[in-house]
């Protein structure tokens, strides 16, 4: 007699088992991408030597370019003195018109000032002289 019960057999796989996905911190994708930029076709080979895909490392490198990764890295600051120009003296070039790029200012008294990068000098002295209060 045939049995008309057929159960394959099942075999139960656990997360356990199988490889974890690898977590990188920013300064180790930061190194990787470094070192991919050394040289030329350097990407597929360094994907190798770290045993990842050419396609992430396309992206960690996408995001070193955008400023995306490395986002523990502090800001940078240079020391700013507004003075009234000097007669004679030439004037700076004009910065290009960039809509995104702002300065900021932190003033002595704790206030914040957040302007256009290609803001009028002139215009800066006299809004800092207010805001400042000095």
């Amino acid at each position: 007699m045939r049995d008309l019960k057929f159960e394959p057999p099942i075999e139960v796989l656990s997360a356990a088992d199988g490889v974890r996905r690898r977590h990188w911190s920013d300064a180790d994708k930061v190194r990787i991408v470094e070192e991919s930029l050394t040289g030329k076709r350097q990407v597929s080979a360094t994907a190798r030597r770290h045993d990842i895909s050419r396609s992430l490392l396309t992206v960690w490198r996408r995001q070193n370019r955008t400023g995306e990764l490395g986002g523990d890295r502090l800001p940078s600051f240079m020391p700013l003195t507004v003075s009234a120009e000097l007669p004679g003296t030439m004037s700076p070039r004009p910065v290009p018109p960039n809509p995104e790029a702002r300065v900021e200012i932190a003033l002595r008294n704790g206030r914040q000032l957040v302007v256009p990068a290609n803001v009028d000098p002139e215009a800066l002295a006299r809004l800092l002289s207010v805001v400042d209060g000095r």
